[in-house]
């Protein structure tokens, strides 16, 4: 699999730490091809071991199903937003502190009953609230849903550090713009 270089190469996030983020993040999002070309994106709780990031949906075919199926290409993009920052005397001269992370690779519909039990085990440690007395492992709706999980060809990281207050306007005036006049 081709892949562009990052432009900001001062902004890339280490392989380990763009792992790391996809593994403790609490949601992404998964791209798909659609059969007309264009992207479709759908936010999902996940879990990632390895190299495989597991998600799920409705067993319903829909737009998603119909799309795994047609192109196994996707992708499935996670973030921490950090902070709101000022950088220059205008209200647009702003910035975003964060982390991101996007992993490319190939998706597969997952079948097997143990692996689908598998999933939903590893999603519940992530997701699950603890509450003493129900049944674990214990999923009887297990033919309604779909899981899909990804097996990462390539993952992309990126992090915006916040700058420390002296860096940030008003202490330090980085306007895009010098000669705007408002």
């Amino acid at each position: 699999m081709s892949s562009p270089q990052l432009r900001r190469q001062d902004r890339q996030l280490p392989d380990a730490e763009a792992r790391a983020l996809l593994v403790r993040a609490y949601s992404g999002r998964l791209g798909t091809v659609g059969a007309d070309g264009w992207p479709y994106v759908v936010p999902l709780l996940h879990v990632f071991s390895g190299d495989e990031i597991g998600v799920h949906n409705t067993a319903v075919r829909g737009h998603l199903r119909e799309n795994v199926e047609r192109d196994a290409r996707a992708c499935f993009e996670v973030d921490e937003p950090v902070e709101v920052f000022d950088y220059g005397r205008f209200e647009c001269d702003s910035g975003l502190a964060y982390r991101s992370a996007i992993a490319y690779g190939r998706i597969r519909i997952v079948d097997d009953r143990a692996a689908k039990s598998r999933f939903f085990d590893a999603l519940l440690a992530k997701y699950g609230t603890g509450v003493p007395g129900r049944p674990k492992s214990f999923y009887p709706r297990l033919d309604d849903v779909t899981v899909y999980a990804i097996a990462m060809e390539r993952i992309t990281g990126k992090v915006c550090p916040l700058p420390p207050p002296a860096e940030q306007w008003p202490a330090l005036d980085r306007t895009k713009s010098p000669n705007a006049r408002p």
